[in-house]
């Protein structure tokens, strides 16, 4: 059975916003899936969606094959979320808060208390457990926002930004949480995120989303192949010669574009039998930021009637 199986899902809101457009996905049980695209693009609508909290204007979408839409209350019995901006109650100590939800969700107190107190160490707030909310960090309030969407061992994780206001230290821990309960657990992860790098780092397969409309889905590699039809090859060389098709990027620095690793060897042995001195030889495969501003080019060139695609270099960070 798949973790969520999405057909033709779509979303218009009163007044006319059209915030999905026919989107389709499955997502397999056990799979870190980014659902990556700037504010507005359907993510949090999607989100929604699948946990029942809206309804669709039209197509199907389940959760282990219930429909939400028909049985929130079973979607939501499976299913943990964790917002951007974690809401509980500030006048309650985390151990409280937890101890709470965990009622909400049908434990007994023994078996809650338990759960929470592991979570807690987990997410290294047991020295804070007994203080109220209302003294914690933005970083510790998002980790106590997991530990209760973690509370009644749920099959699917819905994260939206799970790192934001998080230190490096703790958001490594959390990335390294999240991965561990893909991989041991068999949780299925839809983490939303507007941050490419590091759904690049954390993610085993990517949806790419933009104004409602799916861009591709798939594996990074998956999402290369389709994409590109060229690999960057990346020389560090002296004593090149000027017929050689490479371009000179800095002082001993080149580069070329190859469609197979197997045109490597040609190359080298020509700059080598032409008097040059190697010293590096590598390839550089599409980052999901070199993917992403691809395919939006190339959706704006298909919507404006031009069918040129333009090139972006990624240089710093993008969040979009």
């Amino acid at each position: 059975m798949q973790a969520v199986s999405i057909h033709n899902l779509s979303k218009t809101y009163p007044g006319g916003k059209e915030a999905l457009k026919q989107l389709s996905l499955s997502l397999n049980p056990g799979e870190v899936f980014g659902f990556l695209g700037p504010n507005g693009a359907g993510k949090t609508t999607t989100v929604k969606l699948l946990t029942g909290v809206l309804t669709p204007s039209d197509g199907t979408c389940s959760v282990f094959g219930i429909d939400p839409n028909r049985e929130p209350e079973k979607a939501h019995a499976l299913s943990g979320i964790v917002t951007e901006h974690a809401q509980m109650y500030d006048n309650l100590t985390g151990m409280e808060n937890l101890l709470f939800y965990s009622s909400v969700f049908g434990m007994e107190h023994a078996e809650g208390k338990k759960r929470a107190e592991f979570l807690l160490k987990e997410l290294e707030l047991e020295e804070a457990q007994n203080r109220k909310l209302s003294t914690y960090s933005t970083g510790m309030r998002q980790r106590l926002s997991l530990a209760r969407a973690l509370l009644h061992h749920p099959k699917i994780l819905f994260l939206d930004e799970p790192t934001s206001g998080l230190d490096p230290e703790s958001a490594q821990n959390v990335n390294h949480m999240i991965q561990n309960l893909a991989k041991e657990d068999g949780i299925t992860v839809f983490l939303c995120t507007h941050q490419l790098r590091y759904a690049q780092e954390i993610c085993t397969r990517y949806g790419l989303i933009e104004q409602g409309t799916l861009l591709a889905s798939g594996t990074l590699q998956e999402l290369r192949d389709s994409v590109f039809s060229t690999t960057r090859l990346r020389i560090r060389a002296t004593g090149i010669l000027s017929d050689l098709p490479l371009e000179q990027v800095g002082a001993s620095e080149y580069q070329t574009a190859i469609h197979s690793e197997k045109e490597i060897p040609e190359l080298v042995r020509k700059i080598v039998s032409g008097g040059g001195e190697i010293y590096a030889v590598y390839t550089e495969q599409p980052s999901l930021e070199d993917i992403y501003f691809a395919l939006t080019m190339k959706q704006a060139c298909y919507e404006s009637g031009k069918h040129e695609l333009g090139k972006h270099e990624s240089g710093k960070e993008v969040t979009l």
